[in-house]
This record gives structure tokens, C-alpha cells and sequence, in this order.
């Protein structure tokens, strides 16, 4: 496991955290959408690292 993997799975887990907060406060779906696009990207990007 690597350092750059390891930032980008933490990143993702920041923004899941980011998105169930931001559906609680009932901010617009085209946020949220948008928040849970990067929070994929980050973690499957970070999972993908760890393979290579």
C-alpha cells in the first residue's frame, strides 16, 4: 500500500461523509450527484493503486 492510495481512499471516505452530510441538510441533488461522481473516482482510483 502506497501513499498516493492510501490519500485517495481517505479522500473518498471524506466525501461519503460529505455527501450523507449534505443529504441530511437536504442541499440540491445536483450536488450531492456531482460529490458522490469524485468520491467514486477517489476510491476506485485508490483501490486500483493498490493492485498495481
Amino acid at each position: 500500500m502506497n501513499g498516493l492510495s492510501t490519500v485517495l481512499i481517505v479522500v473518498g471516505l471524506f466525501f461519503v461523509g460529505g455527501i450523507i452530510s449534505f443529504y441530511k441538510q437536504k442541499m440540491p441533488t445536483s450536488l450531492i450527484v456531482l460529490l458522490s461522481i469524485g468520491a467514486a473516482m477517489c476510491l476506485v482510483t485508490g483501490l486500483l493503486q493498490l493492485e498495481a
